[in-house]
């Protein structure tokens, strides 16, 4: 009977028991509040790749190289020799802009004052083949030795010497001439080709299909009849001209040209073959 009555008794038995229940029951509902408080104002965390598919992510993955300041080089074409300044920066800088590995500093006349006193062609000799820590065309074997020449000139004198400056020579510069007047030549008749609708296809395959595959930054996909039409109904003209030029609205956007290098009319093209698809 005593321990029946036992169990049904509350645990709060006296008045400080009371007031600590109370208490705690408080504060675990402040706590309560301040966690629900911290978790609906604190910033959205996104993981990697969450906003991969934003109108802003796709355009900067198609943007064109260009865009970036890099420089396509035509392999096949011509050597342009680089300036001796511009050899300077990009070589030669590393060791003689800081005096590295004992390199004479730029502009340091008493490092360079024994040195330009063995004369011009010991000087161009040591950095054609290397000296001491100076490796071969300061280490980078794609170098002209017209390139490195100026480079040596440059160095010289701003170290006290008055070196004369060593031009390209004549051959080179004529065989540069001649194939860029060939290049030229050949390039005339590929102009005047108008591209066809399996250039356009060509080009869709190549660039546009990136967007256009998949429906990517608003894009309209192709062969998607209900999201082209009102696209079609603006005309060639509007279509041509944002696809050259560029779109960016309320839908989505468009870089100039897909991200791509092709010219107008190849683009007019592939714009035809798309909306042809979705007729």
């Amino acid at each position: 009977m005593s321990d029946a009555h036992m169990e049904h008794q509350s645990a709060i038995r006296t008045p400080k028991q009371l007031i600590a229940a109370v208490a705690g029951f408080f504060l675990v509902t402040v706590i309560g509040i301040i966690l629900l408080v911290s978790f609906v104002t604190a910033p959205k965390l996104t993981g990697a790749g969450t906003e991969s598919q934003s109108a802003e992510a796709v355009a900067a993955r198609v943007r064109p190289v260009a865009d970036e300041g890099y420089t396509l080089k035509d392999a096949s074409g011509p050597k342009v020799l680089q300036s001796a300044e511009a050899v300077y920066t990009t070589t030669c800088s590393a060791c003689h802009g800081s005096g590295a590995a004992g390199a004479p500093k730029l502009g340091d006349a008493g490092a360079w004052s024994p040195r330009i006193a063995q004369g011009y062609d010991t000087l161009l000799k040591h950095a054609l083949e290397g000296i001491r820590a100076m490796p071969a065309k300061g280490g980078n074997p794609d170098l002209d030795d017209v390139e490195v020449a100026r480079a040596v000139v440059y160095l010289a004198n701003q170290g006290g010497a008055k070196f004369k400056e060593p031009a390209a020579p004549a051959a080179a510069a004529a065989s540069a001439a001649a194939s860029e007047a060939a290049q030229t030549a050949a390039a005339a008749p590929a102009a005047a080709a108008q591209p066809t609708a399996a250039t356009g296809e060509k080009l869709y395959g190549a660039t546009c299909v990136a967007c256009h595959g998949a429906g990517i930054a608003g894009a309209p996909k192709f062969g998607d009849k209900a999201a082209w039409t009102p696209r079609i109904k603006q005309g060639n003209a509007a279509l041509y001209d944002h696809a050259i030029k560029g779109f960016q609205g309320k839908n989505g956007m468009m870089p100039p040209k897909g991200g791509s290098s092709a010219s107008d009319d190849e683009i007019k093209a592939a714009v035809d073959f798309m909306t042809a698809a979705a007729k």
